[in-house]
């Protein structure tokens, strides 16, 4: 892989240069002068040999960069045999450039396809029988058969009585979704259900999921480079230094006050200073839970002025979850959830499993049910403690017990209704939803003190559900029943507003977490596509490290410009000094050593950063001109 070799030279070179220090001032110390000068010359050779073809490759792409006042100090020192400084400039250099790679280059790895969920093979119906086959050998009219937990590998029709089928990845509905015969299936959704069969009707490069994958792939190759933060003050670092030494060469005639003032210019500050305090940042940013991939993503993230946020998995819990429980009759609350609960654990269906797992948070004891029939999709019917138990969809519980059907609590937009009967008689309702993550409204104030100025819901789920969802979050704006090719649009168009974080947790999501200028998945239970197209990925599921991450960001890059700002005023006034010839070559080069070792120390202190906690905060006001609500366009 490219990070590979790369990471291998820079680490060659390093240690070739710290060799040659070392053994020529051991030469030098036994009294071996001239062995210790051939000891640095051949330490810095490679590292001055290497640095000429990157400032060659840097100027065929028209940058210039830091390497360049590197290279004229290396090659000063060599011309006008000052090979200790030299080798100690060769020292810190490569050093510099192995710590820079470092942060950048080790977390991110090359994403050939969209990760472990893409299916390789499929199982066909052939004559009687079942095969599988790989996913290019299925085409339009094949019987797939899906079994349950499996991801479906092509477009679709349902060819069974019915589906159940979670395509929360695909388009942020929290809730499976149940498909008749003939409906129409995307790939990429999960079988929440029974076994079905799926009669294709796209090939597996034309279905919805491989085009996610190729937009995905898209996005990352056009998505701009991260400038380095040290490159940004390059030019006017150089014209400063070459101006400083051809005056003390011009005007004293002296070449050597020329090298002096080019050993002290070496930029290690900027070299060392800026990688360390990032890689700390790195480092910090990792204590809390929140993993990002190079410096790069840190530096632009403490930038971040608008943030799209999607809802399913990232606003909200992403786990339909019992919101209120009604009554029927006379029956308690945890009553009717007992014997739902009690049931309900005899199936796999996400919903049942919900209201099993809401049972054990009240502590309610759940005795095991017999008898039980699961109409997938519909229902379940069996006996606990005696008691016959229906629990399901209100048309499929009314029918059994002979009730009328339609009359449910008044339900909110997205909400999903369970219907429980007891004995022939219906005991209540359990209304469930997807609620806000209770930490949401709290995060989004911090973001804003943060200094982030815009930020936007950009959901694949319906309008109404994402309005209900977001009162009172004061958002900038919704886009709603968006397409992954639609969120990366709104991403695109978002630019002009500054650099945009995109957050999300689906595969519909990987796109454009790929083409914003810092994607972050929430990876303690998100697709796998989605952590590797981001940039950052939040380890643990509380949506609140975002703000953190982004605090410790900020605070890791005013740390590195402190730190540059400090070493470049001492480096210029060490070129002053050495102008008029208070300091030699290897004078300079050790002063510039201190300089370096005051600014890593300054560096050092992003490793104690500590952003605030997470607390109840200001209310959330709605920005200025109110809240913008679009469905399936971007603007």
């Amino acid at each position: 892989m490219k990070y590979a070799r790369t990471d291998w030279l820079k680490t060659g070179l390093v240690l070739v240069a710290s060799v040659g220090l070392v053994f020529g001032l051991a030469f030098y110390v036994a009294g071996r002068a001239d062995l210790a000068g051939f000891a640095w010359f051949v330490g810095v050779l490679p590292v001055l040999a290497a640095l000429l073809v990157e400032i060659l490759r840097s100027l065929w792409r028209g940058e210039v960069g830091l390497d360049i006042v590197a290279a004229l100090s290396m090659t000063a020192a060599l011309a006008f045999g000052e090979t200790l400084a030299a080798a100690v400039v060769a020292v810190m250099y490569s050093g510099g450039t192995f710590l820079e790679s470092f942060a950048e280059g080790r977390a991110r790895r090359e994403m050939h396809d969209l990760l472990s969920r893409v299916p390789r093979t499929a199982t066909r119906h052939r004559n009687g029988s079942l095969e599988d086959v790989p996913l290019d050998e299925i085409a339009p009219g094949d019987l797939l058969l899906i079994r349950q937990g499996d991801v479906v590998p092509v477009d679709g029709t349902v060819a069974s009585d019915a589906a159940f089928v979670d395509t929360s990845a695909l388009t942020g509905e929290s809730l499976p979704a149940h498909l008749p015969r003939g409906a129409e299936t995307m790939s990429g959704s999960t079988n929440a259900g029974e076994p079905f069969d799926l009669t294709a009707t796209h090939l597996a490069k034309e279905s919805t999921y491989a085009g996610i994958v190729r937009l995905v792939e898209e996005a990352q190759r056009s998505k701009a480079p991260m400038a380095r933060l040290a490159d940004r003050w390059s030019l006017g670092f150089l014209a400063v230094t070459v101006a400083i030494a051809f005056a003390a060469w011009w005007f004293t005639g002296d070449p050597i006050r020329a090298v002096a003032v080019l050993v002290v210019a070496t930029p290690c500050p900027l070299i060392l200073a800026v990688p360390v305090a990032l890689v700390a940042g790195l480092s910090r940013a990792a204590h809390f839970g929140v993993l990002i991939k190079g410096a790069g993503p840190l530096e632009t993230m403490a930038r971040i002025r608008v943030l799209i946020l999607d809802k399913t998995g990232t606003l909200t819990d992403g786990r339909p979850q019992i919101v209120s429980i009604s009554s029927a009759d006379s029956m308690g609350e945890d009553d009717i959830l007992r014997f739902a609960a009690s049931l309900d654990q005899a199936s796999k269906h996400p919903v049942a499993q919900a209201i099993v797992a809401a049972a054990k948070v009240r502590g309610l004891e759940l005795p095991m049910p017999s008898e039980v029939a699961e109409s997938p999709g519909e229902g379940v019917v069996g006996s606990v403690e005696g008691h016959k138990i229906y629990v399901g969809g209100d048309d499929f519980v009314a029918q059994r017990v002979g009730a009328a059907s339609g009359n449910l609590p008044a339900l909110a937009a997205g909400s999903v209704v369970v219907a429980v009967a007891v004995d022939g008689h219906m005991a209540g309702h359990l209304v469930m939803a997807d609620p806000l993550r209770e930490d949401t409204g709290a995060m989004l104030a911090g973001l804003r003190r943060e200094g982030i100025e815009r930020i936007l819901l950009a959901t694949g789920d319906r309008a109404e559900v994402a309005e209900r969802v977001t009162i009172g979050l004061g958002l900038s704006g919704i886009r709603a029943g968006l397409t992954p090719d639609q969120k990366v649009l709104l991403v695109l168009a978002e630019r002009k507003n500054g650099p945009v974080m995109m957050v999300g947790d689906g595969v519909n999501d990987a796109p454009a977490l790929a083409a914003a200028d810092v994607g972050v998945a929430m990876g303690a239970r998100g697709a796998a596509a989605s952590a590797e197209a981001a940039d950052v990925v939040l380890l643990v599921d509380r949506i609140d490290r975002l703000g953190q991450g982004i605090e410790i960001a900020r605070a890791s890059r005013r740390i590195a410009v402190q730190s540059v700002v400090a070493g470049i005023s001492l480096s210029v006034a060490g070129m002053i000094a050495a102008a008029f010839g208070y300091l030699t070559p290897v004078q300079g080069a050790l002063l510039q050593e201190v300089i370096d070792v005051a600014v890593i120390l300054n560096a050092l202190r992003a490793l104690r950063i500590t952003p605030h906690e997470s607390a109840a905060s200001k209310p959330v006001s709605a920005p200025p001109g109110g809240m913008e609500t679009l469905t399936g366009t971007v603007q």
